[in-house]
């Protein structure tokens, strides 16, 4: 294997794990911004207050998209890694 193609390999590897963390991400986003108005609006400065929503959020939208993930890391593994296992 050459280097222009491991690091071919080695981008879309990269580029799947991004789209993978993404959603998980967002909702992280979403839930800490959402925690930190209220918290802005109620003057309440609780650090636990910021922590739970985003950990129950996070763990809710894994759980919701493990299917896109995993179809998403398969489809990679068949398509750049598997070829290079049986070519050698």
């Amino acid at each position: 294997m050459n280097d222009v193609a491991f690091f071919d390999i080695l981008r879309q590897g990269l580029w799947v794990s991004v789209i993978m963390a993404a959603p998980m991400l967002a909702a992280a986003l979403v839930a800490g911004l959402s925690v930190g108005l209220v918290q802005a609006l109620t003057s309440v400065q609780e650090m636990t207050l910021t922590f739970v929503p985003k950990i129950i959020t996070m763990l809710v939208v894994f759980w919701v998209s493990m299917s896109f993930m995993s179809g998403m890391l398969v489809e990679y593994f068949h398509a750049e890694i598997l070829p290079l296992v049986v070519g050698n």
